[in-house]
Order: structure tokens, then C-alpha cells, then sequence
């Protein structure tokens, strides 16, 4: 059985696994701040909205707007949330040199976001969560490493 890492808050090990790790990443000729920026604005379809999102400095506040249910989600958002938080997290990790480094170190280590706050992203801090951004980093680990080998 190999190690298990438990990653959550920026100041803690392991902090560059946080959605708020300031390691921002271009898409689609668009420089996006962090990847919770890239996830909370693609909720949305309202280009006023995802305009003023962009703007907004804190990973928190956009996340405060995202998760706003006043603002209605597109309409595809759950059938669509994995691969975008796949395409940010893989271009985060791709894109700055410190934070790929730190997740190649983990070798095959079980990574787990851990906290009581979310159940679906992490592991609602007692393993029944279903741990969806400690899964997604693995698999970008694993295409990290293929691109180096190749």
C-alpha cells in the first residue's frame, strides 16, 4: 500500500495542491490567476459576470461567487465540472516549474484533499468523501510523467 498525503490549506505541505496556489497558467491565450479563477468562472455563461470574476484578485472571493446560487449555473455544469477542473489543474501543474516538482516528489503517494467542507472535491474529512481534486492531481501526476519520459 503506498503513503497517503493529505494536502488542503496554502500555508500547510503541500499547499501548490490547492485550487487557491497562486501558480497561475495561460488557456487559450487567457491568463487565468489561480486554478479555482479557471473553475468558479466556467460555472457560468454571463460574460458580465465572468468578466468581474476574472478581475477579483482572491481565489476566495470568486469562490464566493461561484458557489452564489443567485447566479444561475450552465445549464451542462455537472456533466462538465470534471474535465474543467482537469484542464486547470493539468495546465497549473504543466505550466510552473516549483509546483510540478513537488507533485512528481510524491511519486505513487495517494493524494487526498482533506476536509470536513467538501464532499465531493475532497474527502469530507473523515474518507467518505469521493476526494475528485486528489484524484484528478494522480492523473495529471501520471501524464507528467509520461510527457517527461517521452
Amino acid at each position: 500500500m503506498s503513503e497517503i498525503i493529505f494536502f488542503y490549506r496554502l500555508n500547510e505541505s503541500y499547499g501548490e495542491f490547492s485550487n487557491f496556489s497562486k501558480h497561475g497558467f495561460w488557456i487559450d491565450n487567457v491568463y487565468w490567476r489561480t486554478v479555482e479563477h479557471y473553475f468558479q468562472v466556467h460555472k457560468f455563461h454571463d460574460d458580465e459576470l465572468r468578466n468581474t470574476m476574472m478581475n477579483i484578485l482572491s481565489p476566495m472571493e470568486v469562490a464566493k461567487i461561484g458557489r452564489d446560487r443567485r447566479y444561475p449555473l450552465r445549464k451542462d455544469w455537472e456533466s462538465v465540472k470534471d474535465d474543467i477542473m482537469r484542464l486547470a489543474v493539468f495546465e497549473k501543474f504543466k505550466q510552473n516549474d516549483s509546483a510540478r516538482d513537488v507533485l512528481l516528489s510524491t511519486g505513487s503517494s495517494q493524494l487526498v484533499e482533506h476536509t470536513k467542507n467538501d464532499n465531493y472535491w475532497a474527502d469530507g474529512g473523515d474518507g467518505t468523501g469521493r476526494n475528485m481534486l486528489g484524484i484528478i492531481l494522480m492523473e495529471t501526476r501520471g501524464l507528467l510523467k509520461k510527457e517527461s519520459v517521452s
